[in-house]
């Protein structure tokens, strides 16, 4: 006997927590490790949205069929193919070799590139429905967000949206699966926006586009494929979703520094500083060779301000910097107010180089940088005082 956790009375929410795997996507830590969702709705027809990773529930066709109590599944619905939500397709169809993969054509496209076992499949368009009885399933196609084939499903008798990757987040379920069960923003919200951020923020003209697909829809409660299930305040969920994918940031300023012998930290102190005394209050100071990179484009993306500071390295910037400048400009950051610093021996590189990296995201300079030659003393580092000063009022104004 498993227990089975409603939605609503014909809809079961199907969860596993994934605790030992380190790395998602092999790229972004897990400190709090992440829950992979499914949905099964039993009504005169039965469907199963999505599945989970491959491994990390054993059991999971064994709940799929003690809920279904003998009954065949009739439809398995794919609303995204990445492989920590399609791992169980061959073990579903070996299990009900009756049942029909629903999606749309992208996801088959995609399908056959990881199943080869036949079987029943329906290809969906934007808008078509399904009835299962008393639920009546509209699906949306939401490309992009965040692969290609992406979709989402509605139910519109009882005004769920199941989400696919979007309003999801890292972090398991400890116990509490729905929003009203949870202290979300101490336990949730960082790892949402690192989510977010880091997985989905590349594509947030394509989130946007999704929002307007669905500006006249009624929905009362939101089922992701990773995190909480919002049943009580959807529209919190949404609400940060929309900001972020429009990068509206706080009123905050975000310094990061690479550095090897002290001096271009003793920079990033000093300016933090001067930011403050210029009545900025949210300010963070990172090191880019200790903080994962997922975890500072998470406070970018909430910041106003940045300020990137490096120190010369080979002629070119720290190894670090470069890294974090790399997939900054990989995921199109914009509407910064942004200054640059740095330090060196004898030839530069650090600061000329992250130049670079701002006229190649296209990142306008708040003030000129400000580079210093060896240690830092008082008279050198008032020539960080200018563009300390810039980018808090940017932040402020």
């Amino acid at each position: 006997m498993f227990t089975n956790v409603k939605v609503s009375d014909k809809i079961y929410h199907l969860g596993v927590n994934d605790r030992r795997k380190h790395l998602f996507e092999n790229l972004w830590p897990l400190p709090n490790g992440v829950a992979y969702n499914s949905y099964l709705i039993v009504d005169d027809k039965t469907a199963l949205l999505d599945t989970v990773e491959s491994g990390s529930d054993r059991r999971f066709v064994e709940r799929v069929a003690d809920i279904l109590a003998g009954r065949d599944l009739d439809y398995l619905i794919i609303n995204h193919m990445e492989p920590d939500h399609s791992g169980e397709i061959d073990a579903v169809v070996s299990r009900w070799p009756g049942v029909t993969i629903i999606g749309n054509a992208k996801t088959f496209s995609i399908l056959k590139h990881y199943y080869s076992r036949e079987t029943e499949s329906y290809e969906v368009k934007d808008g078509d429905t399904l009835s299962l009885g008393h639920h009546c399933l509209k699906f949306v196609l939401t490309p992009w967000v965040h692969w290609p084939e992406t979709m989402m499903t509605y139910d519109t008798t009882e005004k769920i949206l199941f989400s696919a990757d979007a309003f999801g987040s890292f972090g398991t379920l400890d116990g509490g699966i729905f929003d009203d069960e949870i202290d979300f923003d101490r336990y949730y919200l960082d790892d949402m926006r690192r989510y977010y951020s880091n997985i989905v923020g590349k594509y947030g003209g394509m989130v946007q586009k999704a929002y307007a697909k669905l500006a006249d829809t009624e929905i009362k409660t939101i089922c992701p494929l990773h995190g909480p299930i919002w049943r009580t305040d959807p529209c919190r969920v949404l609400a940060l979703y929309d900001r972020w994918s429009r990068q509206e940031a706080e009123k905050a300023v975000v310094i990061v520094f690479a550095s090897m012998y002290g001096n271009t930290e003793a920079m990033a102190d000093y300016i933090a500083r001067r930011v403050s005394e210029a009545g900025v209050r949210d300010i963070r100071v990172y090191d880019a060779s200790k903080t994962h990179v997922s975890y500072l484009i998470s406070e970018i993306w909430r910041a106003k301000g940045l300020i990137l500071g490096s120190c010369a390295y080979n002629g070119y910037m720290h190894p670090s910097m470069e890294r974090l400048t790399t997939e900054l400009t990989h995921y199109g950051i914009k509407d910064k107010a942004l200054g640059l610093f740095g330090s060196f021996s004898w030839n530069g590189g650090g600061v000329r180089n992250l130049k670079c990296f701002a006229e190649t995201a296209s990142l306008p300079l708040a003030a000129d940088p400000a580079e210093i030659a060896g240690r830092p003393d008082s008279d050198k580092l008032a020539l960080c005082d200018a563009m300390a000063e810039a980018v808090a009022a940017e932040v402020l104004k």
